[in-house]
């Protein structure tokens, strides 16, 4: 059975997900006639070709291209240009964590939780200071409990498990959902946050560099206290046009490294490398937020700050990753303890279909869901 679908439908979905005539070549042979309308697929084909590039089958038999939207704000930028066209990798993840959101939302109302009231309790005209301890007290992210912790990514994951216990669903992952094939880029977007009073939510993504991720985590959790959802590009460096990207960069930084003592641990006469190095175990946070505070602190220029950044940053990147690990301690990361522990024990006393579930989790197997509850403590 052969589909008469409008060619520039192809030419879009190929398009969208970053797929070239030649990249298709060997998998769809006769891409290239379909597209000029020389020759009609199959609706077999219709449906491989909609799997292969990431789009509903259903988008492929409009009559023209949909306009597709990030359903959060978004205030990506490059070079302070607004993006336009988001990836079907963002899209698909943003879809994702609004069904667990909402998900989570109606199992925090029927287990009687109460709304969170740090949601929404800041505005973009309060004061950085008091705004950042407010939020460090209320993480319990201390300063001198870090120092004692042994390397900042211990602090890292300290961090992110104090937002989750806190109430945030503190979600970390560099690809769609357990899609090793479908990795994220992290030039396209850092993070996102979906605010809520009852299910706040913070995505990270997992494929940036570790020191980039603890910046990321403490900016989307300045937007869930401004109660504003948004997907953000922010960097420790950067200082954006958007004022509440700017204020949440601000916050973000004093969260991590207070100013005033900065200020006082600062040594300018020492060499920038050992210094960065030295603060960077001191406060146990990331050399990249340790150089924005330098910076903060008057050590360095906006041109100073920029090619040590740039510098430095590429050094991460040329660093080796580490294997993937455990396969539960990883999908915990990647679907949040407090959601996680919630889908599996909602599942297992028939609250929640297993499909439903399945699908929020990513995989289809039920000792697969038995072994993670247990993982997580969760008696089976």
């Amino acid at each position: 059975m052969r589909v008469a679908l409008n060619p520039e439908l192809l030419r879009w979905a190929r398009e969208r997900a970053g797929r070239t005539l030649r990249d298709l070549a060997s998998s769809f042979p006769k891409l290239e006639r379909w597209e000029r309308d020389e020759e009609q697929p199959t609706l077999k084909q219709v449906e491989r070709f909609a799997k292969t590039v990431h789009v509903p089958v259903g988008y492929l038999l409009l009559p023209e291209p949909p306009v597709e939207r990030v359903p959060i704000p978004d205030l990506r930028t490059v070079g302070n240009v607004h993006l336009e066209r988001p990836s079907p990798d963002l899209l698909d993840t943003l879809y994702v964590c609004q069904q667990r959101q909402e998900w989570y939302r109606d199992y925090a109302r029927s287990m009687g939780e109460e709304p969170f009231s740090f949601v929404g309790s800041a505005r973009v005209v309060n004061d950085i200071e008091r705004t950042a301890a407010y939020m460090r007290h209320a993480l319990h992210f201390d300063l001198e409990q870090r120092r004692l912790m042994s390397t900042w990514t211990e602090a890292l994951r300290r961090f992110i498990g104090q937002a989750d216990a806190l109430g945030v669903l503190v979600m970390c992952s560099g690809v769609v959902l357990n899609n090793n094939h479908r990795r994220l880029d992290s030039e396209e977007f850092r993070g996102f946050a979906i605010a809520d009073d009852l299910a706040p939510l913070v995505f990270i993504n997992g494929s940036d560099t570790k020191a980039a991720q603890m910046f990321t985590l403490a900016h989307e959790l300045a937007h869930i206290w401004l109660g504003q959802s948004a997907v953000s590009d922010a960097q420790a460096a950067w200082v954006p046009d958007h004022a509440v990207e700017r204020w949440s960069n601000r916050v973000a930084a004093e969260l991590l490294v207070p100013l005033e003592i900065m200020r006082a641990e600062y040594d300018p006469h020492a060499e920038l490398a050992t210094e960065v190095d030295r603060l960077a175990r001191r406060f146990k946070v990331s050399t990249l937020v340790v150089l924005r505070r330098i910076h903060d602190a008057g050590g360095l220029t906006d041109e100073e700050l920029s090619e040590a950044y740039d510098a430095e940053l590429a050094r991460l990147h040329a660093l080796p990753r580490g294997s993937g690990g455990d396969f539960y301690l990883t999908q915990a990361a990647r679907l949040s303890k407090r959601f996680a522990r919630a889908l599996v024990v909602s599942t297992l006393e028939g609250q929640t279909l297993h499909r439903d579930a399945f699908r929020m989790l990513g995989f289809s197997k039920v000792q697969t869901l038995h072994e993670l509850g247990r993982s997580l403590g969760v008696e089976i």
